[in-house]
């Protein structure tokens, strides 16, 4: 099943002369509800390693690479070249494109004394704020591989509650 092939078609006169084309609506967004995100008993969790792809997870879970749609909704990937995580070559090549200097000070951070002391405070890398003793220094290169590092463990539905999410995106978009 193509994601697409479910989306209605629209009929739309471009150029005003009376001759309609056909369009997929691709304007439709569908979601998956946090209910449903939060239901841990549909996920799996797994670990994307360097280079996996959505299609390439969607074909060694679900025996199909065209259901990598699924993968990207559990997930909340909008953008697939910002919201899934890059190849470790990639993530290099982006790293020199962003920082003159990866090993420089990104940020400072310490953990909170009061209140939850499980947060950690970031400080900024600025010339305005007292560095406490105790502050932890983050590089470029460590900020930058934190927040790839969130991005590599994803929800997996379980192949039993495919066909199920595969009728309700089809009643959805259908509305």
């Amino acid at each position: 099943m193509s994601f697409f092939s479910n989306f209605p078609v629209i009929e739309v006169d471009i150029f005003e002369d009376g001759t309609k084309t056909s369009f997929v609506e691709i304007t439709r967004k569908v979601r998956f509800y946090d209910i449903v995100r939060k239901n841990n008993v549909i996920f799996d969790y797994y670990d994307v390693s360097s280079g996996e792809t959505p299609e390439f997870l969607a074909k060694s879970f679900y025996g199909d690479s065209q259901l990598h749609w699924v993968l990207l909704l559990a997930n909340n990937v909008v953008d697939y070249y910002h919201d899934w995580p890059m190849s470790n070559a990639t993530f290099d090549r982006n790293i020199q494109e962003l920082y003159d200097n990866p090993d420089a000070v990104h940020h400072y951070e310490v953990k909170q004394t009061s209140g939850d002391t499980t947060k950690i405070i970031e400080i900024p890398n600025d010339s305005a704020n007292t560095i406490p003793e105790d502050a932890v220094i983050i590089t470029n290169y460590e900020y930058q591989q934190k927040a790839e590092d969130n991005k590599r463990q994803i929800r997996v539905i379980k192949p039993e509650f495919i066909p199920q999410i595969k009728r309700e995106i089809r009643q959805l978009l259908r509305k």
